[in-house]
């Protein structure tokens, strides 16, 4: 590529190229926390695009630069539109755009709804891995839809003696679809289908909620297992009665503790963060054990870090370039001004 190129990904691309890859995208992705851990990033906070007389609908900008051997920019653009499930369609669609960091030109855009997901599944299946206290043999997900699908695929690489996914969704056609996809994409495991939310908490000591649910609907977790972990990856189905009963791990305390979240409900009933013990890069790094108690529930509140998502985009364009996947566009970026008026008429 010249430097007025730019790299375009579409989702074929971006599918080929990540395949079977689960083990390098937790790899980057347990770099990316230590390297912002360790002060190795820039994040400021995501901007939430919002609509009159649409509040379930958004789309956010995450900009974000992530340094050590990625040394990468960028920002991702990714819309959410819970009406669009009754359509048939998903709820999510993105882009990524990435920046080289020697000039601030862009140098590629691509698709990111797999790119997100893939990362929110890596995200989640590591901080598993982190703090779980035993073997995991079931796993239980609340939300039937791409993310979890994601999630358990990253589950059972990074916790490889799960047999067994235990499902709830409000809609049972979802949780049937759900069902099916695992027995095509992951066929290695056993799905079950549970009545009740309820029924999940009891069976698994590994839950993960990805909904879409906008308020807390969940007010105990006492049918959980001791020590279990729950991978709250929606941000929004807790009470804040729960996060103040739990051993509290995050992202990042100031990204997740914002936009209604049950982190930032909880703060604002306390009014402090005092409940949250530390990111999961504290524990990655070694400052922080992976829990507080044997006995206790840990809950993962991931914000989501843009720098996840730089950190895999980075890698699909390296593999991009290295394949010869995707479409350069020659000569996108003008000349410069210099140069336009060198050029004779």
């Amino acid at each position: 590529m010249r430097d007025r190129d730019i790299l375009v990904l579409g989702s074929s691309d971006i599918s080929e190229l990540l395949e079977r890859k689960e083990s390098e995208i937790l790899q980057l992705t347990q770099k990316a926390y230590e390297a912002h851990g360790r002060g190795e990033s820039s994040l400021p906070h995501s901007s939430f695009l919002h609509f009159p007389g649409d509040p379930a609908s958004r789309i956010i900008a995450l900009p974000a630069y992530l340094g050590g051997r990625v040394n990468s920019a960028g920002v991702k653009w990714i819309s959410s539109f819970p009406a669009n499930l009754n359509q048939g369609i998903d709820r999510a669609s993105a882009i990524l755009i990435l920046n080289t960091i020697t000039t601030g030109r862009p140098k590629a855009i691509m698709e990111a709804s797999i790119i997100s997901a893939r990362r929110t599944g890596a995200s989640a299946a590591l901080a598993a891995r982190v703090l779980q206290r035993q073997n995991t043999r079931v796993a239980g997900l609340i939300g039937c839809g791409p993310i979890n699908f994601e999630v358990a695929r990253f589950l059972l690489t990074a916790c490889p003696e799960i047999t067994t996914l235990s499902v709830y969704d409000l809609d049972p056609e979802r949780a049937e679809t759900f069902k099916e996809q695992c027995r095509e994409g992951i066929p290695a495991v056993k799905v079950e289908i549970e009545a009740t939310l309820v029924h999940v908490l009891e069976a698994a000591s590994t839950i993960a909620f990805a909904t879409t649910a906008g308020k807390p609907h969940v007010h105990d977790l006492r049918a959980c297992a001791p020590g279990a972990t729950v991978l709250h990856i929606s941000l929004r189905d807790l009470s804040p009665q729960v996060i103040l009963a739990s051993d509290n791990i995050v992202d990042d305390v100031n990204h997740v503790s914002r936009a209604q979240t049950s982190i930032h409900l909880a703060e604002q009933q306390v009014g402090h963060r005092d409940f949250i013990r530390c990111t999961l890069a504290d524990i990655l790094n070694g400052i922080e054990p992976s829990r507080r108690d044997h006995h206790g529930t840990a809950i993962f509140s991931p914000f989501g870090l843009g720098i996840l998502d730089i950190a895999l985009g980075e890698y699909v364009f390296e593999q991009a370039l290295i394949k010869g996947k995707g479409l350069i566009l020659p000569s996108f970026l003008p000349p410069s001004w210099k140069q336009a008026a060198e050029v004779p008429a």
